[in-house]
């Protein structure tokens, strides 16, 4: 999580130096070309304040998830950035520019809440519980569509995207012995 966060910083350099040339792989909504930015959104900020803004959650809620396997994580994560971004393209306003790393956040957080229920694992209910108790304030906070600026959608639809890749990764429970031959 940490060489993620770096990148993160690493491109908001780039960046800056280039005079915000990366902003432009922001999603713009319901134009088709944008299509190839779904996944490199996830990557760009608009700002320092935006990237340290997203750096403590996604270090927080990306170490927890990747403690179920790696692979896992990086199959939750891939779930989460596709659909959030498409989910972005397809509801954001017209002539908006969406990127960060906040649809992962708010889909790492549904994961994390839903999966311990999901799997009826109680190590994992009792993360989930911790995490909405430590997060779940900001989460719906940043579900409100009144701030300027934020992609309340972009988080909706995060959110939305984590509680399903808890449904599609799930780890199934092996079906106990039956009595009955």
């Amino acid at each position: 999580m940490l060489g993620w966060v770096a990148l993160l910083w690493l491109l908001e350099v780039v960046d800056v130096v280039s005079g915000h040339a990366l902003d432009g792989l922001g999603i713009t909504p319901r134009t088709t070309s944008e299509l190839v930015d779904v996944v490199p959104a996830a990557f760009i900020h608009f700002g320092f304040a935006h990237v340290a803004a997203n750096s403590v959650p996604l270090l927080v809620l990306g170490f927890l998830a990747a403690l179920g396997g790696l692979r896992r994580f990086a199959a939750v994560c891939a779930l989460i950035i596709v659909a959030d971004g498409l989910g972005v393209w397809l509801i954001s306003p017209a002539h908006s520019n969406t990127a960060g790393a906040s649809g992962l956040i708010f889909g790492l957080f549904g994961y994390l809440i839903v999966t311990g229920f999901v799997e009826r694992r109680p190590l994992g209910i009792l993360v989930g519980l911790l995490v909405a108790a430590v997060w779940g304030t900001s989460i719906l906070t940043g579900l409100a569509p009144t701030q300027t600026g934020i992609s309340w959608q972009g988080h909706l639809v995060g959110l939305i995207s984590g509680v399903g890749a808890a449904f599609v990764f799930r780890r199934r429970v092996p079906p106990t012995a039956s009595l009955m031959p």
